[in-house]
């Protein structure tokens, strides 16, 4: 299943992934610090969505308090709510 989130409170403008079943793939970031966003992108690939939820979740940029990993984890929490109806 493919997904489009838009995230909030960070440079990112927009977060495409795709879920199939429980397994995270194809994540790209539209904006944002690319070296970073690639990382983040790359390092998910494959990765369980519960898993990369837990790991992702709750992370800051500086002082903001979010950041593009923890607006990931909230895409990805979007994506199963949508995925599993």
């Amino acid at each position: 299943m493919e997904f489009t989130y838009t995230p909030h409170g960070v440079c990112s403008r927009q977060i495409l992934l795709e879920l199939d079943g429980n397994k995270v793939s194809n994540v790209r970031f539209i904006g944002g610090c690319s070296g970073n966003t690639q990382g983040v992108a790359r390092l998910a690939e494959g990765m369980d969505v519960d898993e990369l939820i837990s790991r992702l979740q709750g992370i800051r940029c500086g002082s903001k308090p979010t950041s593009c990993p923890d607006q990931l984890a909230k895409a990805l929490l979007a994506a199963k709510e949508q995925q599993n109806g």
